[in-house]
């Protein structure tokens, strides 16, 4: 009789489980980009930040974050996602004030703080910028699973870079990775669904 009581009993609580579940499948499911299933946390950083400040992960949460890795010389896929990503805030409306773009640039040598405040504010003022040491940007690399290769042209360089970008929940949890070429409409679909979890 006991058995039967508790498994009467534990029937609705297994039910409500599954419905989460699948509600979270489902959110994640709906989500254009690539999911990380389960999320997991977003590793922190300190970094020099191009609004002059200490800049880490952690100061962002109650924010979606979108996290992208970059150079300020780069000639087209740099300014592209930075151009999306500008037009996806706009789109977003009010909204856009709880999403925090940051991009942190490969390009220690030539991309100081203020390069990035003056390059990042020609695409959105909000956007903010982080820059360090070669081994502090390598780590924030690594932890991410950024590849950068330095490529010598006759007068410069110029670097190979990974150009997906990082989605953050406001708890700082890596949700989903976006790959390059999206358009702001997936962007702002994506941060949308973020937004109301």
């Amino acid at each position: 009789m006991r058995t039967k009581l508790f498994k009467h009993a534990l029937m609705p609580l297994l039910m409500l489980l599954s419905l989460a579940a699948v509600a979270s499948a489902a959110d994640n499911a709906n989500l254009k980009a690539g999911v990380f299933s389960p999320p997991r946390a977003a590793p922190d950083f300190s970094l020099h930040g191009s609004n002059g400040t200490e800049l880490k992960l952690n100061r962002y949460r109650g924010k979606v974050v979108i996290l992208a890795f970059g150079f300020t010389s780069c000639p087209d896929v740099c300014p592209t996602t930075l151009a999306v990503l500008a037009q996806a805030r706009k789109q977003l409306g009010e909204k856009g004030d709880e999403v925090q773009v940051i991009y942190i640039t490969v390009d220690p040598e030539r991309d100081d703080a203020e390069r990035l405040r003056n390059y990042l504010g020609s695409f959105d003022p909000t956007f903010i910028g982080g820059t360090g040491t070669s081994e502090q940007l390598a780590a924030v690399c690594q932890n991410y699973g950024i590849a950068a290769t330095r490529i010598t042209r006759e007068t410069d360089y110029a670097f190979n870079h990974s150009s997906y970008t990082y989605l953050i929940d406001r708890e700082g949890n890596l949700r989903a990775l976006m790959p390059y070429g999206q358009t702001p409409d997936a962007y702002v679909h994506d941060v949308k669904i973020l937004l109301k979890q």
